[in-house]
């Protein structure tokens, strides 16, 4: 039993036509039966919001990839991890992952000279082993996870401001107050993050419900798949003219899969 993970983004149309980079950065890590991941999705309008996606990222996976020296600081046996976190641990966690965040991004707006502001992005976040999932949203994008006992489910509603195209940003003043953190108590088999590029065509606006026939092939991909990172499977599906034609948006996917066969 483990777990199956992969981490792709894409550079939407838009942007090709306009000669930006892509704005989106997925990373994940795996230690034991824990998987920590994370997306960001760079600010349109931030001049270097690639970069403080990317920035953003790679600090959550550098901080939490310490999270075996948490459990066991809460006198839990790093094998035994099955009892999930609480509300309020989870708060204090994803908060004091959050904060780290910021501070990292301030060193590099000072570093290079420019605005924390230009470094502006989104930020999804979980934590999880086989047994319970912890995860936090500050702005827009998606986190779909399935357990043994239910079907695909939206962990949060994306977050969208009184006009289009507005979020949170991990920039913003009201970053910590916005941040929404959730924890699910049941046994894990898949999990989806991704950026609000794929909103469109993965959740349901109406009701905001995951779109099965979006999410099933991607879970069963991760089934049949040896090596996902090493196949083109996924960059080729974020690529091709049937989902471009859709959204012009870059787009990021961090799929995992607890195999317990």
């Amino acid at each position: 039993m483990k777990w199956k993970a992969v981490a792709r983004s894409a550079i939407g149309t838009s942007h090709q036509k306009q000669g930006i980079v892509c704005q989106d950065y997925g990373k994940y890590c795996i230690f034991d039966d824990v998987i920590v991941g994370a997306v960001a999705d760079g600010a349109g309008s931030a001049k270097y919001s690639d970069v403080g996606s990317k920035l953003a990222v790679e600090t959550v996976i550098k901080y939490l990839g310490r999270i075996s020296e948490y459990l066991q600081k809460r006198k839990r046996c790093w094998q035994n991890i099955s009892q999930e976190f609480s509300q309020t641990e989870a708060d204090k966690l994803f908060t004091k992952t959050v904060k780290k965040v910021i501070v990292e991004l301030g060193k590099q707006a000072a570093k290079r000279d420019y605005s924390v502001n230009d470094l502006a992005c989104t930020l999804l976040v979980f934590v999880a082993t086989p047994d319970w999932v912890a995860a936090m949203q500050i702005g827009d994008g998606f986190i779909v996870r399935r357990s043994q006992e239910s079907e695909y489910e939206l962990l949060f509603q994306p977050d969208k401001g009184e006009f289009a195209n507005e979020t949170t940003f991990i920039t913003s003043t009201n970053a910590l107050k916005d941040m929404r953190v959730k924890v699910i108590p049941k046994k894990q088999e898949f999990i989806c993050a991704s950026t609000d590029g794929l909103e469109k065509v993965a959740i349901r606006l109406s009701d905001w419900k995951p779109f099965l026939p979006f999410f099933k092939p991607l879970e069963e991909y991760l089934h049949e798949s040896v090596n996902p990172k090493e196949d083109k499977y996924l960059i080729e599906f974020l690529n091709s003219e049937r989902l471009n034609s859709r959204t012009d948006d870059d787009k990021t996917l961090l799929l995992c899969l607890f195999d317990r066969e």
